[in-house]
C-alpha cells in the first residue's frame, strides 16, 4: 500500500514537472515565434495566398498564439511593477478601449427600437410585404429579414457592450460577502477572480468561437484537431463559403456576423481581464486613496439641479 502510495505520489511529481517544462518551455518560444510572425508577415497576412489564410486559421486558435500573447502581457505587466505610470497608461489605454467600443455599439440599442418601429408600420399600417432602403443602392429585403435581423442589433449590445459595462460598474453583482470585505480583501479577490475566471474563460471561448467561426467561411472546414500540415494540405482545395443561409426562407442571412462577434467578445473579455488585473494590483499597491483613479465613467446629471437652474 505504502509503494502504491509512494508511486502515486512520484507520478504526481513526474506530472507537475513536466508540465512546468512544457510551459516555461512555450512561453521561451514565444519570443521566437513573436519575432517570426513579425518580420514574416505575408506567410499569414497575405490572403490571396491559400496557404497564408490556413496558416492564419491554425495560428488564430494555437498554443504558439496563446503564449505569445500571455508572453506580451506578462512583459507589460512586469514592465509596470518597475514603472507605476507605465501601467497605469496600459489600464487607461485598455480600459479607454472597452469604452469607445461599448459607447459605439451602444447605439445599436436606439437602431434596434427604430427599426422594430419601422417594421410595425411598414407591416400593420402600409401592409408591405418589403422594406426598400435606398443609399445610392437601394436594398430590398422582406419584412421577415429586417424581423430577424433585429437579433443582430442586441448581440452587438451584448458582446461589444459587455467590458464597457464592466468598466463603468453597471453589470448585476451578489456581493455577500465582497461587499463588507475590507479594501484589500476585495482588491485580491478581484485579481484572483480576473485570473481564475475571466482570463479561463475567455480562452475557452475564443478556442471554440475561432474554428466555428471559420467553417462557416470556408472549405474543406477546419477542426481544432488538424496538424498545421493537414491544413495546408487541405488549403490547396480551399474554397470561401459564407454562411448566408437564414432559419426562414425570407430571414437574415448574415449569421456568419454572430460567428465573429463570439471571438470579438472573447478577445474584448481577455483583455478587460488583463486591464481589471493591473488595476486591482495597482489599487492594492498605492491604497485606498487610488481606487478608480484614471477611470473614464460615465455620469448622469443631476436632473434637480437641471430644474433648478432652468428655473
Amino acid at each position: 500500500m505504502e509503494n502504491e502510495q509512494t508511486l502515486s505520489l512520484a507520478n504526481t511529481a513526474a506530472a507537475i514537472y513536466d508540465g512546468c517544462v512544457w510551459f516555461f518551455q512555450n512561453l521561451l518560444f514565444a519570443v521566437y515565434n513573436i519575432g517570426y510572425a513579425v518580420s514574416n508577415p505575408g506567410l499569414w497576412l497575405d490572403w490571396s495566398e491559400k496557404k497564408s489564410i490556413m496558416r492564419f486559421v491554425y495560428y488564430g486558435g494555437s498554443v504558439e498564439f496563446f503564449f505569445a500573447v500571455l508572453l506580451l502581457v506578462l512583459v507589460l505587466f512586469f514592465i509596470g511593477v518597475l514603472k507605476p505610470s507605465f501601467m497605469w497608461g496600459n489600464i487607461r489605454v485598455l480600459e479607454g478601449f472597452a469604452n469607445t467600443v461599448g459607447r459605439f455599439f451602444a447605439w445599436a440599442g436606439l437602431l434596434m427600437v427604430l427599426q422594430q418601429v419601422l417594421i410595425v408600420v411598414m407591416q400593420r399600417i402600409f401592409t408591405r410585404p418589403d422594406i426598400v432602403l435606398s443609399f445610392g443602392v437601394p436594398l430590398s429585403y422582406d419584412i421577415s429579414w429586417y424581423a430577424e435581423e433585429l437579433k443582430l442589433y442586441n448581440a452587438l449590445v451584448v458582446s461589444l457592450c459587455a467590458t464597457y459595462t464592466f468598466v463603468q460598474g453597471g453589470h448585476v453583482r451578489v456581493d455577500l460577502f465582497y461587499a463588507g470585505a475590507k479594501f484589500r480583501t476585495k482588491k485580491i479577490v478581484d485579481m484572483f477572480g480576473s485570473i481564475v475566471f475571466m482570463l479561463p474563460m475567455a480562452v475557452i471561448i475564443w478556442m471554440y468561437g475561432w474554428y466555428f467561426l471559420w467553417r462557416h467561411l470556408i472549405v474543406p472546414k477546419p477542426s481544432a484537431s488538424d496538424a498545421l500540415d493537414r491544413l495546408l494540405a487541405k488549403s490547396r482545395i480551399l474554397k470561401w463559403n459564407v454562411e448566408t443561409i437564414g432559419f426562414s426562407p425570407n430571414g437574415f442571412t448574415g449569421y456568419f456576423i454572430f460567428k465573429i462577434l463570439l471571438v470579438a467578445f472573447a478577445g474584448m473579455i481577455f483583455i478587460h481581464a488583463v486591464a481589471f488585473f493591473m488595476r486591482s494590483f495597482q489599487e492594492l499597491r498605492e491604497g485606498q486613496s487610488s481606487e478608480n483613479k484614471y477611470k473614464d465613467l460615465d455620469v448622469l446629471p443631476d436632473l434637480t439641479e437641471v430644474a433648478k437652474t432652468e428655473n
